[in-house]
């Protein structure tokens, strides 16, 4: 499966999953990443890390390590 780290720039994705466990799941929720939501990647960063991405007419930087928990299409 595809996940937001593989995402290229200026690609839109629809989150499918979440991975990982308990507060590292909670705090990917809290930032507005949920199943379904569509995620625009704005940049990344020379060496991958941070991803920058709007979500829900915001825009956050996620880390590599995160990136990796959220499966998209």
């Amino acid at each position: 499966m595809k996940t937001l780290k593989s995402a290229k720039c200026g690609e839109t994705v629809k989150v499918v999953k979440l991975d990982g466990e308990g507060a590292v799941k909670r705090r990917i929720m809290d930032m507005g990443i949920t199943k379904g939501v569509e995620i625009y990647v704005r940049k990344v960063a020379p060496l991958g890390d941070p991803i920058e991405v709007t979500v829900r007419g915001y825009e956050l930087s996620l880390r590599k390590a995160d990136a990796e928990m959220i499966e998209v299409m």
